[in-house]
């Protein structure tokens, strides 16, 4: 960043919340300082042990049941607008959607793909990363949503690991850009499940509601800024990851991996179930808790989306996302006591657990730490949308999302590492941004299965271009931060 654009922006910060109900005549820099910036700590929210107490994060099909069968006798404490059901997908026949009332119920489909965005973080493009403040607005828009007023409730539709993580990005994209947590919920299980567990066949009907397209709200309205929900590269090359591979317990931060044992090994170890070499002959599935592959050399079936290399930033713990929900109820999300245990360092009856760079359990206890700040990653921080809801939604943890994620982070490569199918160099080896230097990781065996990377600016001073814009947008003015050449991600994967 320019010195030039720097007070350009600090100024429009403050011009731009006469926008924000602030007169002409107003002090705006005091303004400014009373917009309220949240920690990660102020952001979570506990879940009551028994799920059918909540009115807001996790709700369970009761809950809902109640809401839309009388909406304005049962609604919640504090909500004075619609109830607003947003499915990544359509349910299975029979249990395709909640039944809106068409009055103030209403059911949208809106899949993943409507809330992510291919943005700069100035220095690299990344797929997948939260959409800015023109593209949420836009959402606002379309399902005429009042962030304010109205109760936004998160759900699957179809009960699978893709929609949870699916349901997690909305969640996370209202949540960051300052829906406050008594309007936003996440429904617990898939339609095939709570048709018949809080809800019955009459409470879905075939189609969803319209998307009206008539919303006047704006993110700006929203005047709190939970843009620390967001961990950026610079903030985990900065502050968060170790000098080493080892676990720290006493430096405040918990860098949870959700992808498998098998990427975070770059294919040294595998677990339960994971086929460690599809593509061979004698391939396995793992039926331990954890074991050894039949090929260590045949490790590139680990990596995703073209990748430089595989592997894990360094001081990270490596807990797959499907141990947190529960493939026979709708992939609901499992008692609170389970996801507390697990965080501590336990184990779950298959003996799976938080292993870390020695690819051992670490043991009850030398997990999670109490105060510590979770840094939610996998591939594209969709499997994360699930662990990061578990720590931060139902557990009460400060919880952060690295939404770069691997795709971005095994990316930032120095040339004598790798470079891309092209011969190019994706990062020269003075760049500030290498990752490579703080982690653990096996490079691809040929530049060729190495997919081009798009560089905004190798030695950017700043790799928070995406949180500064959107901070700037809140306060009124809109800097274009969206790419369209990235590399499509694999979300459902990520």
């Amino acid at each position: 960043m320019n010195r030039g654009w720097a007070g350009a922006a600090v100024l429009s910060l403050m011009l731009g919340l006469q926008g924000c109900g602030g007169g002409g005549g107003e002090d705006t820099t005091a303004l400014v300082k009373q917009i309220p910036v949240n920690t990660p700590a102020a952001i979570a929210q506990v879940s009551d042990d028994n799920y059918d107490n909540n009115v807001n994060g996790l709700i369970t099909a009761a809950t809902l049941k109640s809401w839309k069968d009388d909406w304005l006798a049962n609604r919640p404490a504090g909500i004075t607008g619609k109830l607003v059901i947003l499915q990544a997908s359509a349910g299975p026949a029979g249990s395709e959607y909640v039944k809106p009332n068409g009055l103030n119920v209403f059911t949208y489909l809106s899949p993943s793909s409507e809330w992510i965005q291919t943005r700069s973080n100035g220095v690299i493009e990344t797929p997948s990363m939260v959409p800015d403040g023109a593209g949420m607005d836009a959402l606002l828009k379309k399902f005429n949503i009042d962030p304010k007023n109205d109760m936004i409730v998160a759900a699957m539709g179809t009960g699978s690991t893709g929609n949870a993580m699916a349901q997690g990005r909305i969640w996370y994209a209202l949540r960051y850009w300052g829906v406050d947590k008594k309007n936003l919920a996440i429904l617990n299980g898939g339609n095939q499940w709570i048709n018949g567990n809080g809800m019955v066949a009459g409470d879905f009907q075939a189609a969803a509601s319209a998307a009206p397209g008539t919303g006047h709200a704006s993110v700006k309205d929203l005047l709190v800024d939970n843009t620390a929900l967001q961990a950026t590269v610079q903030d985990l090359l900065a502050a968060v990851v170790p000098s080493g591979d080892s676990n720290v317990k006493n430096d405040g931060v918990f860098i949870w991996d959700a992808r498998s044992l098998g990427q975070y090994s770059a294919g040294e170890m595998v677990e339960l179930s994971e086929d460690t070499n599809s593509d061979l002959a004698g391939n396995q599935a793992c039926a331990t808790a954890y074991c050894a592959p039949v090929n260590p050399a045949n490790y590139m079936w680990s990596f995703q989306n073209g990748g430089s290399r595989q592997g894990h930033p360094w001081g990270t713990l490596q807990l797959q996302y499907t141990h947190m929900l529960d493939s026979t109820k709708g992939f609901a999300y499992r008692p609170k006591a389970e996801l507390a245990a697990l965080l501590a360092g336990g184990t779950n009856a298959q003996g799976v657990g938080f292993v870390g760079a020695d690819y051992a359990l670490v043991g009850a206890g030398n997990a999670y730490q109490d105060g510590d700040t979770v840094y939610a990653y996998c591939e594209t921080t969709f499997r994360a949308m699930i662990t990061g809801v578990a720590s931060g939604v139902i557990l009460g943890k400060p919880t952060r999302f690295y939404d770069g994620a691997m795709v971005e982070w095994n990316s930032l490569t120095g040339a004598s590492v790798m470079t891309d199918a092209t011969g190019a160099a994706i990062l020269p080896d003075n760049s500030e941004w290498r990752t490579d230097v703080k982690s653990f990781y096996r490079a691809a065996t040929s530049n060729t299965l190495v997919a081009q990377r798009y560089v905004t600016d190798a030695h950017a001073k700043s790799a928070n271009a995406i949180v500064n814009a959107d901070k700037a947008y809140k306060y009124g003015e809109i800097i274009p931060t969206a790419g369209a050449n990235a590399p499509p991600a694999n979300p459902c994967g990520g």
